[in-house]
């Protein structure tokens, strides 16, 4: 799938209503749906706990603090989402050297709207990356429930069946490939037939 054709939820995090709409006029629903606006780290908090997002934007300062805590967990722990926090000129530097070790992409305002469409190009491919590592990652769980599957099969062939170790294991390998199914398949009935 094209990165034009992705579409991208975002959570944006804001009290004024000037920030709102110019950001709104920069995320066209046919590229980033749906577009949830809150007017606080409280609700942000919440609506987040709700659901995931690809992408929350804090307009920073808010009515209950200045949103980098929470930009910065979001960073740290979230493993789908990109974080982006706006700030006043004058803090730039300070935030900035607070919230890049989190991963939080900073963005001091006024921000011209052709600078604000190249910081979301930014983290769309921030996402990107990140949805490539969520893959590998369910690639290498899966592999390791499958070897603890045929792991414990094993066991109950040595138990029950007093195979020794490599006898078992090839005998799980000869039955899956005989019968054209995954080693998982085989342990699992083993599973079944002795546990």
């Amino acid at each position: 799938m094209s990165l034009k054709e992705r579409v991208y939820s975002v959570l944006l995090t804001s009290s004024s209503e000037k920030f709102n709409t110019a950001v709104s006029s920069v995320l066209p629903r046919s590229r980033f749906d749906p577009v949830k606006i809150v007017p606080d780290v409280s609700s942000a908090k919440r609506m987040f706990s709700e659901r995931q997002f690809d992408f929350v934007i804090i307009n920073s300062p808010l009515p209950d603090g200045d949103g980098l805590r929470f930009a910065a967990d979001i960073g740290s722990q979230s493993k789908s989402t990109v974080p982006l926090i706006t700030v006043r000129a004058e803090f730039y530097d300070e935030i900035y050297d607070r919230a890049a070790e989190h991963g939080v992409y900073v963005l001091s305002k006024p921000t011209p709207k052709p600078l604000f469409s190249e910081a979301l190009d930014f983290m769309v491919s921030s996402r990107e990356r990140l949805r490539i590592f969520e893959q590998k990652t369910v690639s290498v769980e899966e592999k390791m429930e499958e070897i603890r599957l045929v792991n414990r099969a094993k066991w109950l062939l040595i138990n029950y069946l007093k195979m020794e170790e490599p006898d078992a294991h090839r005998y799980i390998e000869k039955l899956a490939m005989d019968r054209c199914v995954p080693k998982r398949e085989i342990a699992e009935e083993i599973i079944k037939t002795y546990a």
